[in-house]
């Protein structure tokens, strides 16, 4: 038997005092709101009462640091899988409003479909398809945990929905520490849930990809 239920889980808030674009950047750790926040995830996924029996992270700390939750109240440790990361994208490190303001940035934004300034959102769900499909077969029963990122998590929502990739990054529904639940049906996703179970009030959002 595969798994009974796949839920995407997106980190904690970042502690991101300058407020750049962090990326795949090493030493951007949750804050301690963060810890807090995915604290608040991994209960609400207890509270829905279903067995976890796998966890997978993205390799980076604030995902690794958002599983830490989950390995205390399931006793599991997370499995690092690199098709769940945060996609490359140009402007890491930088202050997105300042880098804008700069022609020699303009030309990262010539195709917004692909889009230009990054990894293609094409390949993010290829390698987050690959990834849940994985460990759902993998799984010989209960539920899947995956913490990953808001963009890899936003366009599986987008290619399982049957609506185009391209959108605008401002009106993304994946918020700090939410949940996004899937099923598999005769080999075709299906969402079936979303949550935001973390206290979002007063929390910076700014470093996403």
């Amino acid at each position: 038997m595969p798994a009974d239920r796949l839920h995407l889980v997106r980190h904690g808030e970042v502690f991101n005092p300058t407020r750049v674009l962090y990326g795949r950047l090493a030493g951007f750790g949750l804050s301690d709101d963060g810890r807090d926040m995915a604290r608040r995830a991994a209960e609400h996924v207890q509270r829905l009462d279903r067995p976890v029996r796998t966890l997978i992270s993205s390799p980076l700390q604030r995902a690794r640091e958002s599983s830490e939750p989950f390995t205390e109240l399931f006793g599991l440790e997370a499995v690092i899988d690199e098709r769940v990361v945060e996609p490359m994208n140009v402007f890491e490190g930088k202050r997105m409003r300042r880098a804008l303001l700069n022609p020699l940035n303009w030309r990262h934004l010539r195709d917004r479909d692909l889009p230009s300034w990054g990894e293609p959102y094409a390949h993010v769900v290829s390698r987050m398809r690959q990834a849940m499909n994985q460990a759902w077969d993998a799984a010989a029963s209960g539920d899947v945990v995956i913490v990953s990122h808001q963009l890899p998590i936003w366009a599986t929502h987008l290619s399982v929905a049957g609506e185009r990739l391209r959108h605008d990054p401002r009106r993304r529904r994946c918020a700090l520490s939410s949940v996004t639940s899937f099923v598999r049906e005769e080999g075709t996703w299906r969402e079936v849930a979303y949550a935001e179970p973390a206290n979002l009030s007063g929390a910076v959002d700014v470093g996403a990809v």
